[in-house]
């Protein structure tokens, strides 16, 4: 016998989801507040990427509301859905570089 889940509660599930993404996403001590010395600092850098990762997940979500609630077309939902997909393979493959690098610098002979 199959089993089946309520829209509202699969709708609440969801945004329970994409409630506790945004607030992961913003921590609570600010890592990039010292002094930026000429120029755009790496972690200027990574967290504007981090942020551009975020506001294509959230045109993502929308775009799936959208589609839901019969406002989308189906290829704007797939391709919003493929571009969110790409931005964070990228930070993906961007975060193991950062973490082989650091792991490469702890293993130099002092």
């Amino acid at each position: 016998m199959a089993t089946t889940t309520p829209f509202n509660a699969a709708t609440a599930a969801y945004g329970n989801a994409s409630r506790l993404i945004n607030q992961a996403a913003k921590p609570a001590t600010d890592l990039t507040a010292k002094a930026n010395i000429g120029g755009n600092s790496f972690a200027d850098l990574l967290a504007q990427n981090v942020q551009g990762v975020i506001d294509q997940g959230k045109v993502s979500d929308q775009m799936a509301m959208d589609m839901v609630s019969g406002k989308a077309n189906v290829v704007d939902m797939v391709t919003a859905l493929s571009e969110t997909e790409m931005a964070i393979e990228s930070m993906v493959t961007i975060r193991d570089r950062v973490i082989s690098a650091y792991e490469e610098i702890m293993r130099m002979p002092i």
